[in-house]
């Protein structure tokens, strides 16, 4: 008997679409595309936990389908930031749809849009408990 992979949180996928839409290198495959943006107008909807589910297996097998190794979620496509310091400014995102995704935010840059929301995202200060 074989165990499968643990499914990741949902909100790490909800990040890791909205990183994937910010990303054209990794939008250039049509079917990867249309399915980030099928995955986008279901978070935005409101849809349900095994709509998304279906999508965003769909995009992860497609993703691999077209040559990128990593899937949907995995650490170089995370909602994490590593190496949270004592006081870092991060962005994150604002809408109702919110995902964990989680970017740097300089001071002389706009934060980044997310993706998902269609918003810029908020920066806010991470403490040492964050």
């Amino acid at each position: 008997m074989t165990a499968s992979a643990p499914v990741p949180h949902a909100d790490d996928r909800a990040a890791a679409v909205c990183a994937l839409l910010g990303s054209p290198d990794d939008l250039e495959d049509p079917d990867v595309r249309d399915l980030a943006e099928r995955a986008r107008d279901l978070l935005r909807s409101g849809a349900s936990a095994d709509e998304l589910a279906t999508c965003y297996r769909d995009l992860d097998m497609t993703l691999r389908r077209a040559g990128d190794a990593r899937g949907l979620v995995n650490e170089s496509r995370s909602a994490r930031v590593p190496g949270i310091s004592h006081d870092i400014k991060v962005a994150v995102c604002p809408g109702p749809a919110q995902c964990t995704r989680v970017e740097r935010a300089r001071d002389l840059l706009p934060a980044p849009p997310c993706a998902v929301n269609g918003t810029r995202m908020r920066k806010r200060r991470l403490g040492p408990g964050q």
